[in-house]
């Protein structure tokens, strides 16, 4: 059962309030994965403090799908991204990750409601 904010955010692309995500300080090894269907999105080693106010990560599992051709986000220059099983609108990525010199340049912003974190055993 998803949390309306969560909901709102997989479900009709909102965006949660800035700095408001338990995630941000989750410093533990594991996984991050979609909270609508338990999707592996992004593992621990990947996440860096880009101090935008939302986990961030460098790198993505097969589970997370990018989106194309949305006219707002090239815009925007930055491109949606989704749970490749639910559909589940996950935040954006941004090519912007030679800022904080992460190994490929990119930076997955996410919603830290669309996520679950899953300690390594």
């Amino acid at each position: 059962k998803l949390s309306k904010a969560a909901y709102s955010v997989l479900h009709d692309a909102a965006t949660e309030r800035p700095f408001t995500s338990e995630l941000l300080q989750e410093k533990r090894a594991g996984s991050y994965c979609c909270a609508a269907c338990g999707t592996k999105l992004f593992e621990s080693k990947t996440k860096f403090n880009s101090g935008t106010g939302w986990p961030s990560f460098y790198d993505k599992l097969p589970g997370v799908e990018l989106e194309t051709g949305n006219y707002m986000d090239m815009l925007a220059m930055r491109t949606e991204v989704h749970c490749v099983k639910c559909g589940g609108h996950l935040g954006h990525v941004f090519d912007d990750g030679i800022i904080w010199e992460v190994p490929t340049g990119k930076r997955y912003c996410i919603n830290g409601v669309a996520l679950n974190f899953v300690a390594a055993a």
